[in-house]
């Protein structure tokens, strides 16, 4: 029996300003925009070329989903995105508009560098080494 995780909730304001942070400052694909009811949809996020696991955005509907937009984790590292060619994403990333919070760092496991999205949650960039990063 084969068992994944097919996607993770990403609380966002607008569904239109997610799609384009994710499609054009970090280069993921919109896999599916379905609309469901009113003022609700499905939208499925992933990087290019990242297998099965996806980002579903989810527009706050509550007052307390507002407030958890961009503080998903409390402050901490919220999200990873591996990379097989880290200075070549940090620096295509960076040029989108991507704020780094750190410059890359070398750490036992591989290349990393922290980075916040468009509402404030935290990322790694990661090239590890020695393994396939899928």
């Amino acid at each position: 029996m084969s068992k994944y995780i097919g996607a993770v909730t990403f609380v966002v304001r607008d569904y239109d300003e997610a799609i384009a942070y994710f499609r054009d400052k970090l280069f993921f694909e919109l896999r599916e925009d379905t609309p469901l009811e009113p003022g609700k949809r499905w939208v499925l996020v992933a990087p290019q070329g990242g297998g099965q696991n996806a980002l579903l955005l989810a527009k706050a509907a509550t007052e307390s989903q507002v407030a958890a937009v961009g503080k998903q984790t409390g402050g901490r590292v919220a999200f990873f995105l591996h990379t097989d060619s880290f200075y070549r994403d940090y620096e295509r990333m960076s040029s989108a508009g991507v704020n780094f919070l750190e410059k890359p760092r070398h750490e036992s496991y591989g290349i990393v560098a922290v980075f916040e999205d468009l509402y404030g949650n935290k990322w790694d960039l990661v090239e590890k080494k020695d393994e396939d990063v899928r």
